[in-house]
């Protein structure tokens, strides 16, 4: 796995043809254009590419896939399902972009990121 700097936050790689085995967690960003058995937590943003595949949760800020997922797919904010992605699971997100052909396959849940000073669980 390499890791370069983009901008004020690193960016984590697991090159096509790599195969990982095991939980990756990032205080910046992620992609994955291998193969990842296990989770991925990233506090910045992720993306698995047309070539990527992760058989396990992904969670980040902002999450975008052109590749496969087989588990849980939860977006602080965005999540974007590129139009060769395939899901098989449930995501979360708060923004939920679906380019046509992307195949998803599980339940759905659209929240928004609590808002500062707001009780949680009130409604305008």
């Amino acid at each position: 796995m390499a890791e370069k700097k983009q901008g004020n936050a690193e960016l984590s790689l697991i090159s096509s043809g790599t195969v990982v085995e095991g939980s990756v967690k990032t205080e910046g960003n992620v992609r994955i254009d291998g193969k990842l058995v296990g989770d991925v937590v990233a506090k910045a943003n992720a993306a698995v590419g047309i070539s990527g595949v992760v058989e396990g949760t992904v969670q980040a800020k902002n999450i975008s896939l052109a590749g496969k997922v087989h588990g849980t797919v939860t977006a602080t904010e965005k999540l974007i399902l590129e139009s060769k992605s395939v899901i098989h699971g449930d995501i979360r997100a708060a923004l939920l972009v679906v380019d046509e052909g992307a195949i998803f396959d599980g339940e759905c849940s659209m929240t928004s990121p609590p808002t500062p000073g707001r009780a949680t669980g009130q409604r305008e």
